[in-house]
This record gives structure tokens, sequence and C-alpha cells, in this order.
């Protein structure tokens, strides 16, 4: 069995495609789309399995476009656990001004879900938590579930001894920082959640990891990971305090940045690699993946070359 289980609880079919430039009236014919499942927990997964790792991908899917991205899946050759919902798995896309270099992206809502969708992801979940190994919830909650779900998949993992990484937004994160009961054994968030989370700019990294640490205790989390953009992350516990700055890659795509430093930071840690380690890892994923076009992530030989211009430090 994997020892790491990603969750998407509102995948999506990701395009992504280009045209010479953006402009509003006119028809736009834009270049052939590239296609990549897509989602949170998806391209954590991806990550993981690019990286050499073993890993089972939850996925609620639904419908025509649903079975398209177990497809998807398996042509990268992610082992898929699939939980079937009753509405129909959606679809993002993003689109590049050639011209300008900018990036367009629209991204839609899931279908609503009800307690019968949510109630069967809880008992999926339970039941494919690895033991003593960890479980990877990432990416937005889809409308109709709870805003504690990340709670209850915590609570539907821990009696596996599974360690819970969570990586959500908008109200279940909200809720998640409020009132977070029991904490995650990982929480990461990105430089705009950080502020919107602490209700002002964190301006230096000395600011990021102290507001992580503010979160640890008030019991949100035993690790938090926090994005810095180009300049890089930070990851922080009670007692311990890291940056890792990013190298220098020529931006191409933002798409899955996030997502690939989650897969890349829990395969590390899942390996047994110290937290420092760990957190170069996931800034190596990030970068590269920010070298790539459109939804792609990054090639393993990539991040292996960019490793080592990861300088971390204690902070």
């Amino acid at each position: 069995m994997s020892r790491i289980l990603t969750i998407t609880l509102n995948p999506a079919v990701d395009l992504a495609t280009s045209i010479e430039r953006v402009a509003a009236g006119p028809k736009l014919y834009c270049k052939a789309p590239r296609v990549d499942p897509g989602g949170g927990g998806v391209n954590a997964a991806r990550a993981i399995r690019k990286l050499g790792g073993q890993v089972t991908a939850l996925v609620a899917v639904g419908g025509a476009m649903g079975e398209q991205l177990l497809q998807l899946l398996a042509a990268e050759d992610v082992l898929a656990l699939a939980v079937h919902v009753a509405g129909e798995t959606r679809q993002s896309f993003a689109v590049t001004d050639e011209t300008t270099g900018e990036q367009f992206r629209f991204s839609v809502p899931g279908e609503t879900m009800d307690s019968a969708d949510g109630a069967r992801l809880l008992s999926a979940i339970a039941q494919a938590a690895p033991r003593d190994g960890y479980a990877v919830l990432s990416g937005g909650v889809t409308p109709g579930l709870d805003d504690d779900f990340p709670q209850q998949v915590l609570a539907a993992v821990v009696p596996r001894r599974c360690k819970l990484v969570v990586d959500t937004s908008k109200a279940a994160l909200a809720h998640l920082l409020a009132a977070p009961g029991k904490p995650v054994h990982v929480l990461r968030l990105d430089q705009r959640e950080a502020e919107q989370a602490a209700g002002h700019e964190l301006a230096t990294v000395a600011d990021s990891l102290a507001f992580a640490q503010d979160l640890i205790a008030r019991g949100v989390a035993d690790i938090v990971a926090g994005g810095r953009g180009a300049e890089g992350s930070v990851l922080a516990t009670r007692d311990q305090r890291f940056f890792c700055r990013a190298p220098y890659v020529e931006v191409q795509s933002k798409i899955g940045a996030g997502d690939a430093f989650t897969g890349a930071l829990t395969l590390a840690l899942s390996r047994g690699e110290a937290l420092d380690q760990a957190l170069r890892w996931g800034v190596a994923a990030a970068s590269a993946t920010v070298g790539t076009e459109g939804t792609a992530l990054f090639g393993r030989g990539e991040v292996e070359a960019l490793l080592p211009q990861c300088e971390v430090a204690a902070a």
C-alpha cells in the first residue's frame, strides 16, 4: 500500500492554451490546448510520482469529465482511487497572452455535493489512509461540504496514525484557522492566504515565520509552511524556523507550483528527510514547475538540477 494518500475533493480537467493577444470582442483563435489532470491533491500526487514516490490519488469524480480525469491520471502512472459523486467533474482553463506573457486563469466551481457524497468520501478516506503514513488534503472544498471538512478528514485518518497535510483555501481554511480543534500535522499557505489570515502585510521573512509560529501556538498545526512567491518559502515548528531561498527561474506558468511544493515536501517527510531538507525539495519542485508551460509539472531532472541552488538556513 502507498505510504501517501492525496485527497482531491474538487478536481478538474485542466486546459491550457495561448494566443498572440487576448482582446475583448473578436473571436479568439487559440493554439491547440494542453490537457492535464488538475486540482490540488491531483497535482501533488503527480509531483510525488514524478519524483519516484508511491502514491494513491483519491479523487471525487462524476460524469464524462470524471472519466477523462481518471484516464489522464492513468497516463501518468498515478494510481487513482475514484469516489463517484453525483455532479459532473469541472473544467478549468488558462490562456497565455504571447505578446505580454500574461496568463489568464479561469476556474469554474464544482457542482454542489450533498451529505451522501460527503459521507461516501469520508468512508473512502478512512479506509484508504495509509497506516503510519501521510494523507494530503489539497485544493478547495467542494460547495455543499461543511467548512470543517478538513477537521472531519483529520478525524477519519487519525485512527490509522496517519499524518494529515492540509493545503486548502477560502472558507475551509478560515474555519481551520479560527477553530482548529486537534492540530493537523502540516499546514501550507501561500503569501496571499497568510496575509489575509494575519490581517496585515507580511513584508519580511521574519514576519512570515512569526505568523507561522503563532498558528502553531494556537494549535492549528504542528508544522506550518508558507510561500513567499519568487523569494522562496518558510517552514516553522514550535522551536525551529527555516527559510529556503528559491533559485531564479524564468516564469512560464505558475499553475501547480504550490501543489508541486506540497507533494515534494510530503514525499521527503515520508522518506524521513529532516525538515530543512524537505523544505528544499518543496522549493525546488515549485521552482521547476514555474519554468514549465501551461498546466505541465516539472521533470525530475529539472528538480534535481535546481536542488543545489535552493539555499536553506535556520532563521
